[in-house]
């Protein structure tokens, strides 16, 4: 089984990516990278998930719009639930510049047999995609009383967020369930980047880390530690619950 972390640039831009595998009972990190355009990041997809293998993508991007104009209902949901933590989803409908290109990542995904999967059943084979928001999911892993402001702001500031993201990842997701330790395979640098660019990679990177394993989480306990924020026709967020943070 994999699980493929994809942080799609929404309008423009590189994206970050992410493949976990599960063996013997663990998650593994296969491939950790960033691709410019969608092409390349489809390529990636065929190349991690072989047209006969089972897999789950969780994209960090809205890729199903069914309003034309105002707010989603797993985006009001976000506000609802995750406001006081500063977590609430960036607003999407038809009209804004990102749909196009959003949308039809979606529906790329479903034409290679990944299909939409606001409820799952546990554990079992098959293709499906899942939308997801890195903000709340690390809010919920990791227990916090607000999120990480790793992408708005002075650079330092970011620096030092992003160091606590990183750690988290490295110290806190070896013990859950599933467990993935990511310190063995150190796809990751011993020191946060200096430099806004090279910031931006790396933060990338690791939201699209966040995204493959709440891909595993939602396959590996379904409904059971997980929060399905709206449906299948007004659109979908899913969310790790709290009960797996430690």
């Amino acid at each position: 089984m994999k699980f493929l972390g994809i942080d799609l640039g929404w309008s423009f831009g590189a994206s970050g990516l992410c493949c976990l595998d599960w063996q013997a009972g663990r998650l593994e990190l296969v491939d950790l990278r960033r691709e410019d355009d969608t092409a390349a990041i489809l390529a990636w997809v065929d190349a991690c998930v072989a047209p006969d293998e089972s897999g789950v993508i969780a994209v960090d991007a809205p890729t199903l719009i069914p309003n034309a104009t105002g707010m989603r209902l797993c985006d009001r949901l976000t506000h609802k639930h995750f406001g006081r933590y500063h977590a609430g989803s960036y607003p999407a409908n038809l009209g804004l510049p990102f749909a196009a290109r959003t949308v039809a990542f979606g529906l790329s995904l479903e034409a290679k047999g990944f299909h939409h999967a606001p409820t799952i059943a546990p554990q079992q084979s098959g293709r499906h995609q899942i939308e997801v928001f890195p903000h709340p999911a690390i809010v919920h892993l990791f227990g916090l009383e607000r999120i990480l402001k790793y992408k708005k702001g002075k650079l330092a500031d970011r620096r030092v967020e992003l160091a606590r993201l990183q750690q988290y990842l490295c110290d806190r997701l070896p013990a859950f369930e599933p467990a993935l330790d990511i310190n063995q395979s150190k796809p990751l640098p011993n020191e946060i980047p200096l430099k806004g660019t090279a910031l931006k990679a790396l933060e990338d990177q690791l939201d699209s880390l966040i995204c493959a394993y709440v891909a595993a989480h939602w396959w590996y306990w379904g409904l059971e530690r997980n929060i399905a924020l709206g449906n299948l026709t007004e659109g979908y967020i899913i969310v790790p619950n709290l009960v797996t943070a430690s």
